[in-house]
């Protein structure tokens, strides 16, 4: 992508991903692949792979405070996203660090990694669906987040995605990559609106790793941009799309394409 002049800033709250196929270094690829100018305020480090993490080591609220502070007094984001927060504490800290700044919040309740390790503590639960997901324009849940918010298993994408908008006085996009069958279905809910559906084909013989902070981060991308919500989610399905239809191959395994138009 060529840029020219000035565009526009996102902010990434999330954890580091030594592998870079998630969290903030996902979704700096992301915003950079999208013409957006990428910022960061990085809440733990991990070391990980596609295969695993190994180690997660937060950072202080303080430093994390910091971070996002730095960003706003001189970036301005137009929006930012948040992802891995890990704790109680770092998601105070976000939630209170956004207060009052103008800036549009997408909030992926990040609980537990592809390869099926825990990414956040029992304690961070309730701060996170009573400090941050009420503050967000709008949450991006996959299937077993948003069982676990809800308390009860999801049988209806739709009238799930409509529970998690009223619950949270949000926009929803409930995301359905987990469900079985050669189809993706994805529902948004939007706040006081209706519902909008989704398929696509389901892409075989791509490792997965990032496919959801990949596609929230497109989501921030495109509205910092300008787009309106709905717009937004479908250029960020379009584009995390072919990115897993243009694959890259690195070590043993074949990857989501950050820039799958070069």
């Amino acid at each position: 992508m060529k840029f020219s002049g000035k565009i526009p800033c996102a902010l990434t709250m999330a954890g580091s991903d030594s592998g870079a196929g998630a969290g903030v270094q996902a979704d700096m690829l992301t915003f950079a692949a999208n013409g957006v100018y990428a910022t960061s305020a990085i809440a733990a480090l991990t070391a990980q792979n596609p295969n695993g993490i190994s180690a997660i080591e937060p950072v202080s609220p303080e430093v994390f405070e910091a971070q996002i502070k730095a960003v706003f007094s001189f970036y301005a984001p137009r929006a930012a996203k948040t992802g891995m927060l890990f704790n109680a504490q770092l998601i105070e800290t976000a939630a209170n660090a956004l207060k009052g700044q103008k800036c549009t919040l997408v909030a992926d309740p990040v609980m537990i990694s592809t390869s099926g390790a825990k990414l956040l503590r029992d304690d961070a639960v309730e701060a996170l669906t009573a400090k941050l997901l009420p503050e967000a324009a709008l949450i991006t849940p996959n299937l077993g987040e948003a069982e676990f918010i809800l308390g009860e298993e999801i049988t209806n994408m739709d009238s799930a995605a409509r529970s998690l908008s009223k619950k949270f006085g949000t926009s929803v996009l409930l995301k359905g990559g987990h469900l079985p069958g050669t189809e993706i279905i994805d529902v948004l809910a939007v706040r006081g609106g209706p519902t909008r559906t989704w398929k696509s084909r389901r892409v075989d013989g791509v490792n997965t790793h990032g496919s959801g902070c990949t596609l929230s981060a497109a989501i921030t991308a495109f509205l910092a941009l300008g787009n309106g919500l709905e717009r937004a989610v479908e250029r960020a399905r379009n584009y995390i799309l072919a990115g897993m239809e243009n694959p890259v191959r690195v070590g043993s395994g074949s990857f989501i394409n950050h820039f799958p138009s070069r």
